[in-house]
């Protein structure tokens, strides 16, 4: 019945240690950049690994054409796919931080999912 308890008093052992290093995953994130683009390059956004969004740039072929419309639908893909980065790129700093985690095999699609990237 108390067989998991040495397992559950390791893990909240080294949960006490997690906060630094999650402290310093985040530090990290912020100085770390990622770039989404859409319409073959015509719209870039530039995102901090912490998810802040930094940039946008037009390709001037956009900018000369005065499309506001087809603007309007690049934009949001570009920043989809910023947020798809910044999401895998935390997802990769979060399985570092844990890897001497006695964790479930499948935390990796859990935090996936807490972070915001799974479906």
């Amino acid at each position: 019945m108390f067989k998991g308890l040495g397992n559950i008093a390791s893990i909240l052992n080294q949960a006490k240690t997690m906060g630094p290093k999650m402290e310093a995953m985040q530090e990290k994130l912020k100085t770390m950049r990622v770039s989404g683009t859409s319409g073959g390059g015509m719209v870039t956004v530039h995102a901090s690994g912490a998810g802040e969004i930094l940039s946008v740039e037009f390709d001037d072929v956009l900018t000369q054409s005065q499309d506001l419309e087809m603007a309007k639908d690049l934009l949001p893909a570009a920043i989809n796919a910023a947020v798809e980065k910044v999401n895998a790129l935390r997802a990769e700093e979060m399985k570092a931080v844990t890897e001497d985690l006695p964790l479930p095999e499948n935390m990796e699609d859990m935090m996936k999912k807490f972070l915001g990237g799974g479906n």
